[in-house]
């Protein structure tokens, strides 16, 4: 369901669970106050994550989280992982915490809520260009870390 996801894409986003509860009830109550302003139900979804990702960033400036600019997919998209890839997902959602909530939002909704990017970009209200950025620098970000605590 939308809700389900949305909650596991704000805990991903917020990195703490209770903060996303109280979140997506707020998300949930400005849908069914906003739902008849919205003209295409095929947008539906990436409204719901628009209005989630702003309630969100509101919730990390209140937590005084600094919001700045800036392999995975198969691993994160597998509902039955391996115990090894059990642990590497473990560390990829730890190695998420590092990124920058906008990286991390593009990467969360892409790779772990299966959104195509124009959607992400629908989403997340920002340009095409601004994603494959975001994303493109998430990815060499977290390259980068699993690497070097590899050869730790």
């Amino acid at each position: 369901s939308v809700q389900t996801s949305m909650h596991r894409y704000l805990c991903n986003l917020l990195q703490d669970h209770a903060q996303a509860d109280d979140v997506l009830q707020e998300v949930l109550l400005q849908i069914c106050r906003k739902l008849t302003t919205l003209r295409d139900a095929d947008l539906f979804r990436p409204w719901c994550y628009r209005i989630a990702t702003r309630r969100a960033w509101r919730a990390m400036k209140r937590r005084r989280m600094v919001l700045d600019d800036e392999t995975i997919h198969n691993l994160a998209a597998e509902e039955d992982n391996t115990a090894a890839d059990s642990v590497l997902l473990d560390r990829l959602h730890t190695e998420l915490t590092h990124l920058s909530p906008a990286s991390r939002a593009v990467l969360c909704l892409h790779y772990l809520e299966s959104m195509p990017l124009q959607d992400v970009a629908a989403a997340l209200a920002i340009p095409i260009g601004t994603v494959k950025s975001r994303l493109a620098y998430g990815l060499k970000v977290l390259r980068q870390r699993m690497t070097d605590t590899d050869e730790s």
